[in-house]
């Protein structure tokens, strides 16, 4: 009914505190039981999930002390007084100073469960505006980061925004150019975890003979050469995110380290034994399925069911070539800044000419050829915008373009057979054909 939030319960007389304490865990409520207001308010922060429940009278920091302490972290925190039959007046007072409510001792244990599940519903209900809140507002800085209104783009960010605080590792999956350090990076960046450090490693970048030294660290003398004691860079991004890119070009001897580091949390610097804990989340990226990878045995099957637990699917360009208009849009306006050069208009046939490329090099690709065309250099070795000063193009032509360049990519995937081509497109087979007659277009040419 409530998971995850709980009640702190607070009363210093032993007998009273343990059969309060009973009653709400007969109701299926979780409780944590103190016997002075300092213990409790040591859990405390803003957003805190549950309530306070505490007996105005105690040794040491008093109920009504507390209630004010409270009220200054979060003013929106339940607190519930428990008060004696001569403290009415006060107990009045305290709830025109922010009390949630208050119980007269003796109380029955209905009394008591009655008044935390109303405290419990108000404060579920303050955190879910508050985490919406948040929601919106990370929004509209995550779509100003990952750009893109197509439907996989838009289940990424909400995704990422979802997952971020959670402690669970993150697999990436995409081609080359798709995005996935800034993925990783927005993961970061979204969490409590964005005051530390991000440290983003290339697996297929470090020679193997020093991967051990540069991501664990070492201590003076470990090895020839080693003349200082080096935090290595998983240490480096304790608090923080540790991001392993192209981490199935790891060897699998390297593996093996790297899967103790992520079931223990903690390393041993090389020429040491002592171990570091580590309190850092971990996120991987890969071109390949590392599933099939591991059935190989070219992929350590433990440590692909380890990283295997959050996996985020990055779209290649070409599976969502209606945010190319925006994404060239911003990368020229982008670089015509950095150049100090007038960003120059796009024709519409420069424009299909984009919607019909296949980028293999996915956005990392399209943001080259929007430099190259800032610059003058006519859209890179391809040629693929041409000139700048392309006739003007007409909608109807440039909707043709679009829909000729999304036939003729299907067309290949599926080698020119029309029926699987069809079902993908969500045409009719006849009135495929009958787009295939009007853009001079025959299945054999792609088989």
């Amino acid at each position: 009914m409530f998971d995850g939030l709980k009640v702190l319960l607070i009363e210093d007389d032993p007998t009273v505190r343990a059969g309060s304490e009973q009653a709400l865990q007969l109701a299926g409520l979780e409780v944590q039981a103190f016997h002075s207001a300092e213990l409790a308010y040591k859990l405390l922060a803003p957003d805190f999930p549950g309530i306070i429940v505490t007996d105005v009278r105690l040794p040491g920091m008093s109920g009504l002390e507390l209630l004010q302490a409270v009220k200054a972290l979060d003013a929106n925190l339940p607190v519930i007084l428990v008060t004696g039959h001569g403290d009415i007046t006060m107990a009045v007072q305290a709830m025109r100073n922010g009390a949630y409510d208050f119980i007269e001792k003796p109380y029955s244990s209905e009394q008591l469960v009655d008044v935390i599940l109303r405290a419990l519903e108000t404060r579920r209900l303050t955190l879910e505006v508050h985490s919406l809140r948040r929601r919106l507002e990370d929004g509209d800085g995550i779509e100003s980061r990952l750009l893109g209104n197509a439907p996989a783009m838009r289940d990424i960010r909400r995704l990422i925004l979802d997952v971020a605080d959670e402690p669970a590792d993150v697999l990436i999956y995409g081609d080359t150019g798709t995005g996935k350090e800034m993925v990783a990076r927005c993961l970061h960046e979204y969490s409590h975890r964005r005051k530390h450090n991000f440290v983003a490693v290339n697996c297929g970048a470090i020679p193997e003979s020093i991967f051990e030294s540069e991501v664990f660290g070492h201590e003076q003398g470990a090895f020839t050469g080693a003349a200082k004691r080096q935090t290595g860079k998983i240490e480096h991004a304790d608090h923080g995110t540790f991001f392993l890119d192209e981490i199935e070009s790891l060897p699998l001897v390297l593996q093996v380290k790297l899967l103790r580091v992520l079931q223990e949390r903690y390393i041993e610097r090389l020429g040491s034994n002592t171990a570091v804990p580590l309190d850092v989340r971990v996120v991987a990226a890969a071109k390949l399925d590392l599933e099939e990878l591991s059935q190989q045995q070219k992929f350590r099957s433990d440590l692909y069911y380890r990283l295997n637990l959050i996996v985020l699917h990055l779209p290649p360009l070409r599976e969502r070539r209606e945010d190319i208009p925006m994404l060239f849009e911003h990368f020229a306006l982008a670089a015509a800044a950095r150049y100090n050069r007038a960003a120059p208009v796009v024709s519409g046939a420069q424009m299909r000419s984009l919607m019909a490329h296949a980028w293999p090099g996915n956005v990392r690709e399209l943001r080259n050829i929007a430099d190259r065309f800032v610059l003058g250099i006519a859209g890179g070795a391809s040629g693929l915008l041409g000139p700048r000063e392309a006739a003007p193009v007409s909608l109807a032509e440039q909707v043709n373009g679009f829909e000729r360049a999304l036939i003729e990519q299907e067309l290949r995937n599926y080698a020119g057979n029309v029926a699987e081509a069809s079902a993908v497109l969500g045409l009719p087979k006849q009135t495929l054909y009958h787009k295939m007659q009007k853009y001079n277009l025959v299945a054999e040419e792609f088989r």
